[in-house]
């Protein structure tokens, strides 16, 4: 009897808000790969450290149809957002590397829909500490594009 309760109780909570939380997952290097999601990072010199982008490529499915990217102070907690917007197929990011000096800490929180990302009830979570170490620069012009095209597949 206290089996069968005990049983009934955990298919309760399944069904809870509570196991509707998101996924939070380390990134850990800079390409990262999900069912759902893929992202790479690149580095794009500009001529002078102002003008230097971190380019992040994400290819997600349908299930992610919003994207939030928030920089954070692992200290301070503060969260700065470096981007907000509807999620393509494939999406790049741009992001000023100057930006991530005060908010070096990064989460890309994923949600299902617009709806959804202004109750920040996000579907997934990949955080990353800082950018990854393993995060390739390029010089030339249209170099990282071509990286991230090797690492992800054809940019539509």
């Amino acid at each position: 009897m206290h089996r069968l309760l005990a049983a009934a109780l955990f298919g309760i909570l399944l069904g809870s808000p509570l196991a509707a939380q998101d996924t939070r997952v380390h990134g850990e290097n800079s390409t990262f790969v999900s069912p759902s999601v893929k992202l790479s990072w690149a580095v794009k010199r500009g001529t002078a450290e102002a003008d230097t982008l971190v380019v992040i490529r994400i290819v997600a499915d349908a299930s992610h149809r919003f994207i939030r990217v928030d920089g954070v102070d692992p200290f301070t907690k503060d969260h700065k957002v470096f981007a907000a917007r509807p999620l393509e197929r494939e999406t790049d990011l741009s992001i000023p590397r100057a930006s991530f000096a005060d908010h070096p800490s990064t989460e890309f929180h994923f949600f299902a829909s617009a709806e959804d990302a202004a109750a920040n009830r996000p579907k997934l979570t990949v955080f990353y500490l800082g950018v990854p170490d393993t995060t390739p620069e390029f010089a030339l012009p249209g170099d990282a594009e071509a990286y991230l095209t090797r690492m992800l597949g054809q940019k539509d």
